[in-house]
């Protein structure tokens, strides 16, 4: 019971990159019912945005000053790229069945990943991200590294002002109703496919958030840490309830927890020490996913966001 704060607080950490990520999914589903498998690597570029704008800055320059520049850097990237996905790779499929959006996304995922392998600076081995230095900070118990401040911080930030986007905006409510209802969106003068880029480019800016997060605690990115991050975050993004932006948020804390309390304490359960450690927390993740669908096959807040308005 001593470790509990630690454990709930590495959850946490994990759980809010997690559902940065999920954001970016729930949004383009909730919208044009599209499961985005290239959000991962939309996450990585992000990452590796960041990182060159690192590099290209003045030696012995703050990290704390450096950050916001990064997440500029890291924000355009990934924006320019999801962008440039849902106009040529998307928008031609739109009215194709399902399916082909689909199978395009997973190709446009594995081109992604290659690219900067081919083309990023020794982006073949995992390349080194700044960290801060100094002690881990005490925090109800828990020891926080400095980094890892910063996705506490710019989860609920950037989750607040998202939910003050869609539901006081213009552009916001023009994404409630394209959600509900493209076509009579449309008529009553929307430009839906405005909306549509505007919920990718959302997405990815989040992701790219997510990026710089994961960098600061990892101290390293690579051209394959989108694949399995995404994946978690599609995770998260179905079981708070995909198309609600509230619920991939909640999935994702939800997740990182669970998956951080499996790694800690499954191995003391008497006849379950072979399922612990570190090795197991994937399948503990995918099995908690597994056990709410059985119960609530909507996810845990289940309908959109958009259906509220």
């Amino acid at each position: 019971m001593n470790e509990l704060p630690q454990q709930l607080a590495n959850g946490l950490i994990l759980g809010a990159m997690y559902g940065l990520i999920a954001i970016g999914y729930t949004m383009v589903y909730g919208i044009i019912q599209l499961i985005n498998f290239a959000h991962g690597e939309i996450f990585m570029i992000g990452g590796f945005g960041a990182l060159t704008v690192y590099l290209g800055l003045p030696s012995g320059f703050s990290l704390l000053a450096a950050i916001p520049l990064m997440i500029v850097g890291g924000v355009i990237c990934s924006v320019a790229v999801s962008v440039a996905a849902e106009r040529f790779a998307y928008r031609p499929l739109r009215g194709a069945p399902r399916l082909a959006p689909l199978i395009t996304a997973i190709g446009l995922s594995l081109a992604l990943q290659q690219a900067v392998w081919m083309w990023y600076p020794d982006a073949t081995k995992d390349r080194s991200f700044p960290q801060f230095k100094g002690e881990a900070i005490d925090l109800f118990g828990a020891s926080i590294q400095r980094g890892d401040l910063f996705v506490l911080i710019a989860a609920p930030v950037c989750m607040l002002a998202l939910g003050l986007f869609v539901s006081k905006t213009r552009a916001g409510r023009g994404m409630q109703a394209t959600s509900q209802d493209p076509d009579t969106a449309k008529l009553m003068g929307i430009n839906t496919d405005r909306i549509i880029v505007m919920a990718f480019a959302i997405g990815a800016a989040f992701a790219a958030v997510a990026a710089v997060a994961y960098g600061l605690k990892n101290g390293q990115i690579g051209f394959r840490m989108g694949f399995i991050m995404g994946l978690k975050a599609f995770t998260a993004a179905v079981l708070g309830g995909i198309g609600n932006i509230y619920g991939a948020m909640l999935g994702g804390v939800v997740l990182g927890v669970a998956e951080a309390l499996a790694t800690g304490y499954m191995s003391d359960v008497p006849g379950m020490e072979l399922f612990g450690g570190g090795a197991w927390k994937d399948v503990w993740a995918f099995a908690l996913l597994i056990l709410v669908l059985l119960i609530r096959p909507q996810g845990l807040l289940g309908e959109r966001v958009a259906d509220r308005a």
